[in-house]
């Protein structure tokens, strides 16, 4: 293990260690209630995560905010990273790790693998699998230069099929956003174990901690995140139609399962006049959409995500742009987006919908319905996911939205 403490000079000029840097972190994690479990707590003053990213600046490595980009593809997409703190803490929380626990980790970096090695102990194991040699022999050599490469098992594979050798499993932990589940996932884990995942329905993505009855897969827990995508056999990207793609302007729709868009309408679409619906419904300064955006595609059929530039919002093209795309009501060649506006009370904001096209005005009153429903009826309640087999029939599958998977059927629904 590396012993020697690193050490960084401020502007104070007064020496800061990384210990020093890690505690710091961790009161953030727990300001933010990420991290709450004495192990968690443990294991991220313990663990020296910078040594994985040695060349990032080593104060911006132990925020808790901060993500670290260590591979893209051809396309520039980001495929492979060392997650943000928070999400890290997050999704073990979500866990439950315990000492003494098998744990596979779909999605290598190093790191992730360094916090639950910590937690489960001599007596526990931690399996780590990525497709890309690369990314395994750049966490082999972070477990190494911090003592943890005798509780880890490093394997260079496709993730799709897990990792039978080591089965069964408490907890499957993954570290890449996927649509599916594959089958290896929940025939490896033990009845009642849990696996962590940033799953994606109808574009939006969200690590839901579900635990396994059988052969259905149930939550207890749903939180917001962002993961680089799933690669090998299991991938499944959402797909980008442009609106507006003049050079750092780009506007356009993300589609995962959603029907082939009008795209030239659409187009025309977005270069008409705005028409605006408010719902009367605020939102606190500090209040996430995400459990509305999620109410908004369980109960609405057409509504991809409009994905737009900075630039593309301060030329006006549109009034909100997300890096994680904002729900949008597609009506054939019109559409509207949900949108924010100010109100007199500096902390509350309004929410609304902004819609273009001949259908525009009514596609916004149709998003602002929904609102109105949430607000109404569902404010308080989170979403419950539901995870079946591909051939589950209709009629064994309670109401809900249905998201359809060659793996699975996954389950929206709401108290």
């Amino acid at each position: 293990m590396n012993n020697v403490p690193d050490m960084i000079t401020p502007d104070d000029g007064v020496p800061t260690s990384d210990q020093q840097l890690r505690d710091e972190m961790v009161r953030e994690l727990i300001a933010l209630d990420a991290a709450r479990s004495p192990h968690v707590v443990a294991a991220f003053r313990k663990v020296p995560r910078h040594l994985a990213t040695p060349d990032d600046d080593m104060a911006a490595v132990y925020q808790a905010e901060n993500a670290a980009i260590t591979k893209k593809d051809a396309d520039g997409v980001a495929i492979s990273s060392v997650s943000a703190a928070r999400i890290q803490a997050m999704q073990i929380e979500q866990a439950d790790i315990r000492p003494g626990m098998r744990v596979l980790e779909i999605g290598s970096g190093g790191v992730n693998a360094a916090y639950l090695a910590e937690i489960v102990g001599p007596e526990g194991l931690v399996i780590t699998v990525d497709i890309e040699p690369d990314v395994t022999a750049r966490a082999e050599k972070f477990l190494a230069d911090t003592g943890y490469d005798q509780q880890v098992r490093v394997i260079t594979a496709d993730g799709e099929y897990g990792m039978a050798e080591h089965a069964p499993y408490d907890r499957v932990i993954v570290t890449v956003q996927t649509a599916d589940i594959p089958p290896a996932w929940t025939e490896q884990l033990v009845d009642g174990g849990r696996v962590v995942v940033p799953l994606r329905m109808r574009g939006m993505t969200r690590t839901v901690a579900l635990v396994r009855h059988g052969d259905r897969l149930v939550s207890d827990s749903v939180e917001l995140c962002g993961f680089v995508p799933m690669q090998g056999v299991g991938e499944n990207r959402v797909r980008l139609v442009l609106l507006h793609d003049t050079e750092g302007e780009e506007v356009g729709l993300r589609l995962d399962g959603h029907p082939e868009p009008h795209a030239d309408g659409l187009r025309a679409a977005l270069r008409s006049p705005r028409v605006e619906a408010w719902s009367g419904v605020t939102l606190a300064g500090d209040e996430s959409s995400e459990h509305l955006d999620l109410w908004l595609t369980t109960a609405l059929d057409n509504l991809p995500l409009l994905a737009a530039t900075p630039a593309a919002r301060k030329r006006g093209l549109v009034a909100s742009a997300s890096p994680l795309g904002v729900p949008t009501l597609v009506d054939a060649d019109s559409f509207a987006y949900r949108t924010v506006r100010r109100t007199d009370n500096p902390d509350r904001f309004e929410l609304g919908a902004i819609g273009h096209g001949s259908q525009g005005q009514k596609a916004a009153e149709r998003l602002v319905e929904e609102i109105r429903v949430w607000d109404r009826e569902h404010r308080r309640d989170r979403a419950q996911i539901e995870v079946y087999p591909a051939s589950t029939p209709d009629g064994q599958l309670p109401e809900g939205r249905v998201v359809d998977r060659p793996h699975t059927r996954v389950l929206i629904t709401w108290p």
